[in-house]
């Protein structure tokens, strides 16, 4: 059986995704929403590596341990906003692709709460997620390296 690992990866590989995490970074979505989205995302793709990396961010940034693990089980509990739930049931069908759109329902519920511009920016982040999921599975990187960077760090 043929493994590709880590250091398999041709030079330059990851960077040419980096200008699309700037551009969420820089979008007007709110960085612990984005987070939320991105850890059920990776837990619904299995990606060990993603769910510590952002399980770790949403600790850096204040995140309470009860709605992390609760992520995983959001639409039983009292933890998350409306919002919340919006985003996080728009991630799992976008994830979780059958064959049909996603619902006038749904896209009438994202409308309340965010613009169409901001609904472009979570397409773009949830179809990202799953990107990086794929890619860590694939490459088989090893959970709990993660370190998060200190924003001085990232100038």
């Amino acid at each position: 059986m043929v493994q590709i690992k880590e250091n398999d990866i041709p030079a330059g590989f990851y960077e040419k995704l980096m200008p699309i995490e700037g551009y969420l970074k820089n979008s007007s979505l709110d960085f612990q929403l984005l987070e939320l989205m991105r850890l059920r995302v990776s837990q619904i793709n299995k990606c060990a590596y993603c769910v510590d990396m952002h399980h770790k961010e949403l600790k850096h940034a204040g995140e309470t341990e009860l709605r992390m693990i609760s992520v995983c089980v959001w639409q039983e509990t009292p933890y998350f906003s409306e919002e919340e739930r919006t985003v996080l049931q728009f991630a799992e069908e976008l994830t979780i692709l059958n064959n049909e759109s996603v619902s006038d329902k749904l896209l009438d519920k994202l409308n309340q709460y965010f613009s169409k511009e901001k609904i472009c920016y979570l397409t773009l982040a949830v179809s990202q997620i799953n990107t990086w999921n794929r890619l860590m599975r694939t490459f088989s990187f090893i959970p709990g390296k993660y370190e998060v960077q200190k924003q001085e760090e990232l100038s």
